[in-house]
């Protein structure tokens, strides 16, 4: 079993930044891939960003130039550094882990308004 936490979320306005953490405990040896998924009021839950055990990411093209994965191996965390938000990247961020996608953390409220 893995367990994930996310952390940083918040209120920002336009133009502004956020960092969201995600530290994973448990069967620390299953939790690559790592992913971030976002779901906003009324919509499905879509891919963000996702980072391999090689250190490969990649991220949807909505957030691309403006979003960064990254991670801690030492403290088994996964970062998102978010910059020059919209408020169209209002959502709940949820992180992911697992070859198959099986571990969620509970979430964590982004809201980007002025």
């Amino acid at each position: 079993q893995v367990q994930l936490v996310e952390s940083g979320g918040g209120l920002v306005q336009p133009g502004g930044s956020l960092r969201l953490s995600c530290a994973a405990s448990g069967s620390i040896n299953s939790i690559y891939p790592m992913r971030w998924y976002r779901q906003a009021p009324g919509k499905q839950r879509e891919f963000v960003a996702v980072i391999t055990s090689g250190g490969m990411t990649n991220l949807a093209d909505s957030v691309k130039g403006r979003f960064t994965i990254s991670r801690d191996n030492a403290k088994n965390t996964v970062f998102l550094q978010m910059n020059s938000l919209k408020p169209e990247d209002t959502a709940v961020y949820y992180c992911n882990a697992g070859l198959a996608g099986d571990y969620w953390g509970q979430g964590t409220q982004v809201t980007v308004s002025s």
